[in-house]
């Protein structure tokens, strides 16, 4: 097996899983893509090189499959060094007055137990590797948006990131909490020109993992920067 450290993502498959899963390759790293999306991670998959890469079909709301992926990652490559888990959804316009109640339940499955599951299948593999582990937050986790049930699920995932800290502290496993502004990505129903690319975000998360052992970037806000006037 390749001596390359090993990054597993989740929510892979398009956006900002995407566009990591190609810096991360072009600095290195051999990876695993989860998604439920299957095609589109195979696509990715033969874009990076099926010698580097593998495809992981998994719905992060299920603690099974992310335990498959886990398992599947260590049989393909012998190893997890980092996990960057950054699966998430958004939810519906109405507020807390008016939104459907069963967009609340997924985003709160999605987004904050399926971090909690991905964590719970991976650090095993990071403890050991003394590894690093990456969550994808938000701006809307630090500021009160009004009548957003999405940010109350990343102001969770903010609480997961330092509470993990806490835990992993002297293991030797950085953590990191990536927290973007808007991101033009399949997120939103339509383009938002002004905000920043997944790729902004992508050279955030590489630039936390390029840290010497020494150094452990607890928090990035990356923002865009505000349009001319």
């Amino acid at each position: 097996m390749s001596d390359a450290k090993v990054l597993l993502i989740t929510g892979a498959s398009s956006g900002i899983g995407a566009a990591t899963a190609r810096a991360a390759a072009g600095n290195g790293w051999n990876l695993v893509l989860a998604a439920r999306s299957a095609d589109k991670l195979e696509t990715l998959v033969r874009e990076i090189g099926e010698d580097r890469a593998c495809a992981v079909a998994c719905d992060v709301t299920d603690f099974q499959d992310q335990q498959r992926m886990v398992d599947a990652a260590v049989k393909r490559f012998g190893r997890i060094d980092a996990v960057f888990a950054n699966a998430g959804i958004g939810g519906e316009p109405g507020g807390f007055s008016g939104a459907p109640p069963e967009s609340w339940r997924r985003m709160v499955d999605v987004n904050i137990l399926g971090v909690a599951y991905t964590l719970r299948t991976v650090l095993e593999h990071v403890k050991e590797a003394r590894g690093h582990v990456v969550i994808t937050g938000s701006v809307a986790g630090r500021r009160v948006l009004a009548g957003s049930m999405y940010a109350a699920t990343k102001w969770a995932v903010s609480a997961i990131g330092y509470a993990l800290r806490e835990e992993l502290r002297g293991s030797g496993v950085r953590v990191t909490l990536i927290e973007p502004g808007m991101v033009n990505t399949p997120f939103f129903d339509d383009p938002k020109p002004d905000a920043l690319r997944p790729e902004d975000v992508a050279r955030s998360v590489i630039y936390a993992l390029s840290q010497p052992p020494g150094v452990d970037v607890h928090e990035l806000t990356i923002l865009p920067t505000p349009p001319v006037q």
